[in-house]
Order: C-alpha cells, then sequence, then structure tokens
C-alpha cells in the first residue's frame, strides 16, 4: 500500500509539471505575431488609433505605423519619420512615440558611427495627424555635463503633468568593463532637462551580470546591463513602475527586470526605488519568451492592458527578433504586472 501511495504522488507530481508546461506552451502559441525579425516594440493609443515604432532592420531609419488595432500591424499605415539619407548620424536605435500636450515627440538614440558617442535625441510634431505631419529635430538631449554617453529613452508622464526622462547609461567613461545602469532625470520640457541624472539601478544581481553565452560566445570584455527602461503608472495610480532589460543582448540569458516606487514619492531620490529581486520574465524554457523590451499599452476600449514584446531567439549564434502582442495582463494588488 506504501508503494502503492508513492507511485500515485509521483504520477500526480509528473502529471501537474506536465500541466504547467503545457500551459506555458499555450499561452506562448496564443501570442499573436506582429511583425517578423524587428525589435524594440512601443505604442500609444489616442483618439481610436495606435501609433506604434519599433527599431528598423539595420537601424538606418525611425518607422512610425498607424492601425486601430494592433492585430492588423502588419498592413497599418507607414511612414518613415527619419533616416541616414537626412542625415550625418546611424544607429537609429529604439524610437518612442508620445504625446505632450498637443505635440508629438519621437525619441531615439543615435550616433556618428562610433556607438562610444551615442546620444539621446527627440524629434517634435505640431500637427495633429504625426503620420503626415513635420517632425522637427530638437537636438540632442543633454544627460551628463561631461559626456553625453546615452541609449534606451523613455518618457515618463505622472499624473501630475511632471515630466521625466528614463535610459540607460554609463556611470563613467568604459575601460577594460562596461555597466549600464538605469537613469531618470525631470524635465523642464520635452527636449530639455531640467535635474541631474539620478541612478536608480545598478546590474548588482547574477541575472543582470551575465554576458557569455553557453557556447562560449561572449562581448569583447565584461558588460553588466541594465537597459530599455520602460515607466509606467499601474492601473491603481498607486505606484511607478519601471521595467527593464538586463543581461547582455547577445546571450540567451536575457531576463525583465522591475524597480516601483510611489507616485507620491520624489522620483529622483534613489532611496525610494525598489528593485524586484527576481526578474519578471526570463528564459527558462525553450517555449518562454526571450524578453529583450517590453511594453504595456491599454486596449481599445481600456478594460485591459495589453503587452508588445520582442521575443528572441538565438539560431546557429544569430539573434532573431519577432514583436508579439500578449493580451490581458494582470496587475497584483501591491501594484506588479504579472508578464508571465
Amino acid at each position: 500500500m506504501r508503494h502503492f501511495y508513492i507511485f500515485f504522488v509521483v504520477l500526480f507530481l509528473f502529471t501537474l509539471s506536465c500541466c504547467r508546461r503545457g500551459a506555458e506552451t499555450a499561452a506562448v502559441s496564443e501570442d499573436v505575431m506582429l511583425l517578423e525579425h524587428v525589435g524594440y516594440p512601443q505604442a500609444i493609443f489616442h483618439n481610436g488609433n495606435y501609433y506604434f515604432t519599433f527599431q528598423s532592420l539595420g537601424g538606418d531609419s525611425v518607422e512610425l505605423l498607424c492601425t486601430s488595432r494592433l492585430e492588423d500591424l502588419a498592413q497599418a499605415r507607414r511612414r518613415t519619420v527619419w533616416s541616414a539619407e537626412r542625415d550625418t548620424m546611424s544607429h537609429f536605435w529604439s524610437p518612442e512615440i508620445h504625446r505632450v500636450g498637443d505635440k508629438w515627440y519621437i525619441y531615439f538614440e543615435g550616433d556618428d558611427g562610433n556607438t562610444d558617442n551615442h546620444h539621446l535625441f527627440v524629434m517634435e510634431c505640431a500637427d495633429p495627424d504625426p503620420m503626415t505631419g513635420q517632425f522637427v529635430l530638437k537636438g540632442p538631449i543633454e544627460t551628463h555635463a561631461e559626456w553625453n554617453y546615452g541609449i534606451h529613452p523613455s518618457l515618463l508622464q505622472m499624473p501630475t503633468g511632471e515630466l521625466y526622462l528614463l535610459w540607460s547609461g554609463w556611470p563613467e567613461r568604459r575601460h577594460e568593463t562596461e555597466t549600464q545602469c538605469i537613469y531618470i532625470a525631470r524635465m523642464e520640457n520635452p527636449w530639455t532637462t531640467s535635474s541631474n541624472r539620478v541612478m536608480i539601478s545598478l546590474p548588482d544581481h547574477e541575472w543582470e551580470r551575465q554576458w557569455i553565452n553557453p557556447d562560449g560566445h561572449r562581448s569583447a570584455y565584461p558588460i553588466y546591463v541594465n537597459e530599455n527602461p520602460e515607466a509606467f503608472v499601474s492601473p491603481d495610480g498607486q505606484r511607478v513602475v519601471v521595467l527593464y532589460s538586463a543581461s547582455g543582448i547577445w546571450t540567451v540569458y536575457t531576463a525583465v527586470g522591475m524597480l516601483s516606487a510611489p507616485v507620491t514619492a520624489n522620483l529622483l531620490d534613489p532611496a525610494v526605488w525598489v528593485k524586484r529581486q527576481e526578474p519578471l520574465i526570463e528564459k527558462d524554457s525553450a517555449t518562454a519568451p526571450c524578453a529583450v523590451n517590453v511594453w504595456l499599452v491599454p486596449s481599445a476600449d481600456g478594460s485591459r492592458t495589453d503587452m508588445l514584446y520582442e521575443d528572441k531567439r538565438i539560431v546557429d549564434g544569430n539573434i532573431i527578433r519577432d514583436i508579439r502582442l500578449r493580451r490581458d495582463i494582470k496587475w497584483t494588488t501591491s501594484g506588479e504586472p504579472v508578464l508571465q
């Protein structure tokens, strides 16, 4: 009888494990494929339309798409807002569109061909329709008095109207190692900072410091990564949540971490920010998304939160990126999104 009981328990646990794996596979397979071989998705919803940006293949242009349904993104209206043909810059990475007041702003990053000289930029459009209006380059955004390296700019608009810029940068110029941290600064207007930068996250956990792949593929020197900060106010209006990418993008270990702070706190005080000790998303199976970038967007009717994410796969040493949509993200009572 005792042997039968042990057999039953083992069988139950095995069945439960299979069910969990099956549920995980089903969840991922039910996600909607939006665009293939591109990454860094971001979108806002305004007056019945989603305005969507992503990083173009090669990073030689800033693209803007418009659709009433994210599921129809592949057939969306599309325009090239900025390109290398119009500028001497290159590496136009991680663009984001935001609406502040009655104007449109697209934040992006670029350099002179040397990524050590990467800067943050913003363009402005005063036309009601960003698909036809002219975008004017407002210039680089100063993030540091001595040198201006920065990547992955993102704008946070608080319910009180305050503006903050978040990005990834270096504490100091890199030498034998490189450390990318998350910074925040208050904005005087959408193109000008009005405070010194403040570091709110340093890659200090092992899951944030992976730079060597299982097959030995690695960067030329150690690079510890916190990047791609995306800030949101929780649906209950109580917390600011910052999702970010951790560990090297070239590795299989890329994860999504989270910082949070009360909306009433001084966001320029590093002490108010709490880092989640474990990642919100990590690649723990063949079916789980290896997310490089996550963006939360309200559904068209405002009844739920959906997730745009970059599903990264490494095939024969090459990174394959696709953009997917996961519907109806839940939030915990403490104001954390449940992403996996």
